[in-house]
């Protein structure tokens, strides 16, 4: 059996698991744990076909069904590009249902979850595999559709109903898009298979406008900014589980359609295409970590964040594209490597790191880091596994972040050797918005994890919480541990990825495993070089030196002491640094650009006990400049426009006849 057939069959079998849940569900029947135990087995086998296929460099593998449109049926086709993402689809999936079999125990209406959880892995491992326009779109929405259900499933709270409302506006803008991108790329033929818009030879006009609405169509499901509006809506509202499949997983379906448009469909790259892909990637990263550091609720945080790393992500792949359009294999395979490996690493900190605010709300019940504090003493395994995270998410070495984001400088680096004025002047500005970019994601997940997990309980809630299930801690720390060794080994990565690279842009970076001590040379030893097992090694060795000075050299007292309070000697939660504190320099600096942010301080007068406050109000200006004009102008025309339905019909046969006049004129004038 082929690994396509072996993949098909697994997406069947999801397709099938979804029906069963369904009518399970419809039953009262508590068998949640069933569910995602067998989402689990089936993701599992289709993760070890897609990494065997691509492990083994077999050639492309192709089948076609007689589903759909009668008189085209349903292409599907296993490539390199396809075998990379869906190996990471389905691991992606499989850790989320091994994380579920504990988390969703404590689901408060699992019957609204589990029958649309089999059905969305299904339709995300189904995209990947699609050959034509058509099956891609119905499968791309069908993805859309049971991402939405999941949203909705605590549609009681009027926040989830208002961000399932705006994703299913956002997901039918962006599916629109993908439709006239295909359009466009057919052509008068109309012929949708990729096979034959690979063959065919648009002009760079067409090509051009195809790419610009494929890039509108999978930004707006990868949440670059400005379509990203949808994302810290919706991702927080779903189950944890589901926050991560989202995040981690399902904006890599977005991120395989736009390369798989701009590296395989619309023909020989051209620079000028990466303008607007470096553009759109470095808004998306800064603002994404500025609202990430603003933000006081956990999985609104984590949300913003991954406007960020995907920001990042397209930024390699629009170097990838300036490096191809030049003709410069080495360097574009340098970036594209840098992009795939950051899309690697980030479904696996961002899937950790969701799952880690999943088990603080199943612990604590509470998102709101002003609720949280003091959870590393009593969530031990938890917060370690935070912590890998967000030093993982932050580019520290010698965690996967680091080695992802450190490649997509070095291509950065090649910018000089641009022979085009807009891309020498872009690439620096590009460099400068990662390296700003990491800072504040560094100073944002220092915020996260030391207001949630360090100081003292804020709440009572706080005080009481303990670590979860194993099922969660099992889940959690195999992506804690594999965010290390992706970090340690990262050469064994780079290799792995280049039967993908050579597709995507006709070269490969150089053979990194036979490298002295594992190390990974992305040009040339003599230039540039990381080593992640040294670095490694030796941060072990300084932790041992430090701990054993400190402990056999120095005094052998043990002192205990309350947490250090500022110098204010009274011992209440409320005098330690909030999540609003700690941001307070950098909104001051950004706030008033970037949110129109404004401070408003009420002092009492002496004499006066009532407290002083201090009220800080922002806005975010995409959605107050662009979004809230646009509602504001369809609301008033809806409302204008309603007054059509009551007209009488002498009224109504008048309009059809000016409107037919209207018509014949235009033609008559066309002809």
């Amino acid at each position: 059996m082929s690994a396509l057939q072996s993949l098909m069959i697994v997406d069947g079998a999801l397709l099938a698991l979804s029906v069963v849940a369904m009518v399970l569900a419809m039953s009262n029947r508590p068998t949640g744990r069933a569910i995602y135990a067998a989402s689990l087995v089936l993701c599992a086998i289709g993760f070890v076909a897609a990494l065997s296929f691509l492990l083994g460099r077999e050639t492309p593998q192709s089948m076609s069904l007689p589903i759909g449109l009668p008189w085209i049926g349903a292409h599907f086709r296993f490539d390199a590009l396809s075998a990379f993402f869906l190996a990471l689809i389905e691991f992606g999936g499989a850790i989320a249902s091994l994380y579920a079999i504990g988390y969703g125990r404590h689901e408060e209406t699992p019957g609204r979850v589990t029958p649309f959880y089999p059905a969305f892995l299904a339709a995300m491992g189904l995209v990947p595999l699609a050959d034509d326009a058509y099956t891609f779109l119905v499968c791309w929405e069908c993805m859309s559709l049971a991402s939405w259900a999941l949203v909705m499933s605590h549609h009681r709270d009027p926040e989830n109903g208002r961000a399932g409302y705006i994703y299913l506006l956002m997901a039918s803008f962006g599916t629109m898009a993908l439709l006239i991108a295909f359009g466009v790329l057919a052509g008068a033929d109309g012929s949708y298979q990729f096979s034959t818009l690979r063959a065919a030879s648009p002009s760079l006009g067409i090509a051009t406008t195809g790419l610009l609405f494929a890039l509108l169509g999978t930004g707006s499901k990868a949440g670059l900014a400005p379509l990203h509006v949808w994302l810290p809506l919706a991702h927080p509202a779903a189950p944890s589980h589901v926050s991560g499949l989202m995040s981690g997983v399902m904006t890599k379906v977005a991120v395989y359609a736009f390369a798989r448009f701009a590296f395989d469909l619309v023909g020989p790259a051209d620079w000028r295409w990466s303008v607007p892909v470096l553009i759109a990637g470095g808004a998306s990263g800064f603002i994404g970590v500025l609202h990430a550091l603003m933000e006081t609720d956990l999985k609104r945080a984590l949300a913003y964040s991954t406007i960020e790393n995907l920001g990042l992500i397209f930024l390699g792949l629009g170097l990838a594209l300036a490096f191809k359009g030049n003709d410069m294999a080495g360097a574009a395979a340098l970036a594209m490597t840098a992009a795939l490996m950051h899309a690697l690493n980030h479904m696996l900190f961002k899937s950790l790191l969701f799952f880690g605010a999943g088990a603080v709300l199943t612990a604590t019940g509470a998102r709101d880091m002003g609720k949280l504090g003091g959870l590393l003493n009593l969530m031990p395994a938890t917060g370690l596994f935070m912590l890998i995270g967000a030093m993982a998410i932050s580019a520290l070495p010698p965690l996967n972040g680091f080695v992802s984001e450190w490649l997509i400088l070095q291509a950065v680096l090649l910018g000089p050797q641009f022979p085009q004025w807009t891309l020498k002047l872009l690439a620096p500005a590009t460099g400068a918005t990662i390296a700003l970019t990491a800072a504040l994601a560094a100073a944002c997940f220092v915020r996260l994890f030391g207001v949630s997990f360090l100081g003292r309980p804020r709440s009572a809630a706080a005080a009481k919480a303990r670590d979860v299930d194993p099922y969660s801690l099992t889940a959690m720390g195999a992506l804690a541990g594999l965010c290390l060794l992706s970090g340690i080994f990262p050469g064994l990565i780079i290799d792995a990825l280049k039967p993908v690279v050579l597709l995507a842009v006709g070269g490969t970076m150089p053979l990194q495993s036979k490298l002295a001590w594992l190390s990974i040379a992305p040009i040339a030893a003599s230039r540039s070089s990381y080593n992640g097992l040294l670095v490694f090694f030796f941060m072990i060795m300084s932790g041992f030196l430090a701990s054993f000075v400190i402990h056999r050299l120095a005094s052998a007292a043990l002192r205990r002491a309350p947490a250090w309070d500022c110098g204010f000697p009274i011992a209440d939660p409320a005098t330690q640094y909030t999540a609003q504190s700690f941001s307070q320099p950098i909104r001051r600096v950004f706030g008033g650009v970037m949110f129109r942010a404004s401070e408003k301080v009420i002092m009492p007068p002496p004499g006066d006990m009532s407290p002083a406050r201090l009220t800080v109000q922002g806005y975010d200006l995409v959605w107050h400049g662009f979004y809230l004009p646009i509602e504001r102008g369809v609301s008033y025309a809806a409302t204008r426009l309603n007054g059509l339905q009551f007209l009488t019909i002498r009224q109504y046969l008048s309009i059809v006849f000016a409107a037919l006049v209207a018509l014949l004129v235009i033609i008559a004038g066309a002809t």
